[in-house]
């Protein structure tokens, strides 16, 4: 298949990056799920090195990564290229243009190098440079719409031959990631159910994401009080308000303490309204199930000069989203929250 031209590229590079968004992928963080599939690619190919990649527009992403630990339980065959030093610190991300994924990814179809330094055009790849890589092998990874995401690679340290076997083997083996974006994306419509009863409550209600507070979801009368964002902004930076009277801070101690802070009857003007209102803030931690960490914070803000809701009331309606996204199941959170 013909390369993609740079507008093509550049074009591709932000419908993956919204892509990630929505699946919730679009980070550095390691997963057991994508760690396990490059274990199995390391294993079943016998390579030191293994990666399930996602690229976004800016960087390559390695959510799934098996590397050689340098322990006298796994040597390195150094006499055959192989290398002394431990690799177990890798860092799980790289600029967009490192390596040789970007190029799997630009030309939409599997790519073997049995020995970099038979191609010119690869052999100055600073992956070669900063690990010693010979030889590789990457193959596109495709979302459940057909979408290129990234890579499942292998790499060595040494020259070998990726024989037909290996190629398809590394082929099905991506495969079977389908039906993991395909659970993403039914969690996806659960979630949108859920959200729908947001959207018609009568108070301000967001969803952020990580210690950045990336906006997932805003209710209509978020948006009506404190002005329409964009999905996947970032909290703060775009809601400089209610940072001034310390909702974040509190959303930063919810996150972190894993206990619903909240702040008091605070002053704000609003976007509906001509006269400053007067609101009580409830920011609930939520987590995917019991025992997974706590990722995000739903922020609901009473009006405390109308009809809002009491204290119990807004308590026992943030525990009942918190029991609804556990019942979601793993992931729920990571899936993304329907646009407004």
């Amino acid at each position: 298949m013909d390369s993609l031209s740079p507008e093509q590229q550049r074009a591709a590079g932000e419908q993956r990056t919204h892509r990630l968004r929505i699946l919730g992928l679009n980070t550095v963080e390691a997963e057991a799920t994508f760690d396990r599939v490059a274990r199995l690619a390391a294993t079943f190919t016998q390579a030191p090195l293994a990666m399930v990649n996602f690229i976004n527009d800016e960087r390559q992403m390695f959510r799934g990564m098996f590397v050689p630990t340098g322990s006298d339980e796994a040597p390195m065959d150094t006499a055959g290229g192989g290398i002394p030093f431990d690799l177990s610190n890798l860092a799980r991300e790289a600029p967009g243009d490192y390596g040789f994924c970007p190029h799997v990814v630009a030309q939409q179809s599997q790519l073997a190098l049995d020995d970099v330094f038979d191609y010119p055009r690869f052999k100055g790849n600073a992956l070669v440079n900063d690990l010693g890589v010979r030889s590789y092998l990457g193959t596109p990874l495709r979302d459940n719409t057909g979408l290129i995401l990234g890579t499942v690679c292998v790499a060595d340290f040494k020259p070998r031959t990726w024989d037909r076997q290996l190629k398809q083997g590394m082929q099905e083996l991506t495969e079977t990631l389908l039906s993991e974006f395909k659970l993403r994306d039914s969690l996806l419509a659960q979630q949108q159910e859920l959200f729908a009863v947001f959207d018609g409550a009568p108070f301000p209600i967001m969803l952020t994401e990580g210690p950045e507070h990336l906006l997932r979801y805003a209710n209509g009368k978020q948006g009506q009080a404190f002005g329409m964002v964009p999905q996947f902004s970032l909290g703060r930076r775009v809601l400089p308000g209610l940072d001034e009277v310390g909702v974040f801070r509190a959303m930063d101690e919810a996150l972190h303490s894993g206990r619903p802070t909240t702040v008091p009857r605070v002053s704000l003007r609003t976007y509906d309204s001509s006269a400053p209102q007067d609101f009580n803030f409830l920011c609930t931690p939520i987590r995917t199930s019991p025992s997974a960490p706590f990722k995000g914070v739903l922020t609901v803000a009473m009006n405390a000069t109308g009809q809002g809701y009491a204290g119990a009331e807004s308590q026992a309606f943030a525990a009942n989203v918190q029991q609804r996204f556990e019942q979601l199941g793993g992931g729920a959170l990571s899936e993304g929250m329907p646009r407004r």
